[in-house]
């Protein structure tokens, strides 16, 4: 008799068939069952991820910002200040990018307040004159040539050109300043960049010319002696470099990803559509060139003349030629100039504008696409991203800049502040007025900003930073005060007095003019 246990272990036999065909099945079953996770996981992939043929040329690689910029910085940088030179697109691009971001320069308010909260106007006035004297060419630049809003204009030159400005503080007085504090500017040429990793003396490692510490910080810059292009260096040398510490370098670069040690130009994304369109328009004009210098063609019928022989006709205005026997006119009507180069370069520089981070209007210089609503929205979408930078640049560069000169002036005796040391967040207060810009329609933004301000919704100093082009309440109102005050000296009264006239040209009554009025009643 056949027991169950019989049949257990017949299963269990190496040999048995009923086993193999149930490791078979469970291999299949397991095979299935892979393939359906990988098809759902497919189906659940971001399409921009898909490779299949249409995405087979597309290469993409997970590098770090370092390991692309290494590669690409200075080809980059090159291309970039070769379109700025050649290129009236890349020209205009980076004028207006610096001009909206610092204009005129970005000014000083000095906020130094006392114990009852109210300014000090006496320290602010020292201050800021100060500051007015010291931001002369002689005096602040260490060559002597450029005034600190000059300066504020190479830097974002170069942001935009090269991808990073580089300015080094120098503690000692120029040009007869008292102030010891100069600047120097130095281009990213000679920040140290052919190798990618370089060990400094103190065993710190020197990513493309920046000594950094473990935490990424930066510890000191290594510069070339002079230009990189006057000669080739073949290994890393401490002693062929100048090694500044990174306390007396204004590093100014946009960080896109981090880490990220070096800045790269803003035309990076548009640099090869601006030389296509460079290219495109110069193919365009030598073929109007060379279609232009043909007026037509001769044609003679066969056999007239035994040999062929090549006759040019001079042509002259208000003339007559006369053709052989047997020889025909044909013109010549080119299709030059092409009437689609227009609207084409059109589509391009929208392109470059947007890599850029500009309007079309405000690169093209051209309205004609576009109403009056379409090109205020441009506008003011520029100018929130000009804002946006101005911040930046007052974070980066004005900031630590005034810390920097509010020690060199009280440390030389400039300004006599006794306390400075042990108050110094009290005493480096201040408000930096970077440029505005104009009404695009000045009386309904005028009385808009006029409701915003009566209901509370925005201030009087708001109102002037954003229009006032570098000013701020505290000028305006005192220039109100001066203004108005000699008008009364002179006797004049104007509708422009609100002390005086209302809005509507009304005179307003006058301080007590009201209570002798009630007691001589």
């Amino acid at each position: 008799m056949t027991t169950w246990a019989d049949v257990q272990e017949k299963i269990r036999h190496p040999g048995s068939r009923v086993l193999a065909e149930w490791r078979e099945r469970r291999v299949i079953e397991a095979a299935e069952r892979a393939a359906v996770g990988k098809t759902n996981a497919l189906l659940r992939q971001y399409a921009g991820a898909e490779f299949n043929r249409l995405t087979s040329d597309w290469t993409a690689t997970s590098t770090s910002a370092d390991s692309e910029i290494i590669g690409s910085l200075r080809a980059l940088r090159d291309r970039s200040r070769q379109l700025i030179r050649d290129n009236e697109t890349a020209k205009n691009a980076q004028r207006i990018v610096w001009q909206n971001v610092i204009g005129p320069g970005i000014g000083l308010q000095a906020q130094v307040k006392g114990a009852d909260g109210k300014l000090i106007k006496a320290i602010n006035d020292d201050i800021e004159g100060e500051w007015c004297e010291w931001a002369m060419p002689e005096t602040c630049h260490v060559a002597g040539l450029l005034g600190f809003a000059d300066i504020e204009a190479w830097a974002w030159s170069q942001i935009f050109e090269a991808g990073e400005a580089i300015i080094r503080i120098v503690r000692q007085p120029f040009g007869g300043s008292r102030i010891p504090l100069g600047l120097e500017l130095i281009e990213a040429d000679r920040l140290m960049d052919q190798w990618q990793t370089a060990r400094a003396p103190n065993g710190n490692l020197i990513r493309m010319g920046v000594e950094m510490d473990n935490w990424g910080r930066a510890v000191a810059y290594w510069f070339h002696p002079g230009h990189p292009g006057d000669y080739a260096f073949r290994s890393f040398e401490p002693a062929k470099f100048i090694r500044i510490p990174a306390s007396d370098i204004i590093h100014l670069y946009q960080v896109e990803r981090w880490p990220q040690t070096r800045g790269v130009p803003m035309l990076h994304a548009t640099i090869r559509r601006l030389r296509d369109m460079a290219g495109y328009s110069e193919a365009e004009i030598v073929a109007a060139r060379a279609s232009a210098n043909i007026v037509g063609f001769i044609k003679s019928e066969a056999g007239d003349e035994p040999e062929y022989r090549k006759r040019e006709i001079d042509s002259a205005p208000g003339t007559f030629k006369q053709l052989l026997p047997g020889e025909d006119f044909v013109g010549f009507n080119p299709s030059r100039p092409n009437a689609a180069l227009e609207p084409f370069m059109r589509f391009m520089l929208r392109s470059v504008a947007a890599g850029v981070g500009i309007s079309y209007e405000s690169l093209s210089k051209d309205f004609s696409q576009s109403n009056y609503s379409s090109s205020r929205l441009s506008l003011l979408e520029d100018r929130v991203m000009y804002r946006i930078l101005q911040g930046w640049t007052i974070r980066k560069l004005r900031l630590r800049l005034h810390l920097e000169f509010m020690d060199a002036a009280v440390l030389s005796g400039v300004l006599s502040i006794d306390d400075y040391y042990t108050r110094r967040r009290v005493y480096t207060k201040a408000r930096f007025k970077p440029r505005g810009w104009s009404w695009i329609d000045p009386q309904k933004e005028v009385n808009a900003y006029k409701m915003a301000v009566r209901g509370g919704f925005t201030t009087r100093a708001e109102v002037i930073a954003e229009t006032g082009s570098g000013l701020d309440f505290e000028d305006v109102a005192q220039g109100l005060s001066d203004e108005n005050a000699l008008l009364l000296d002179l006797g004049l009264v104007v509708d422009t007095d609100p002390s005086q006239v209302n809005d509507k040209g009304a005179e307003q009554p006058q301080a007590g003019q009201t209570g002798d009025k009630k007691e001589s009643e």
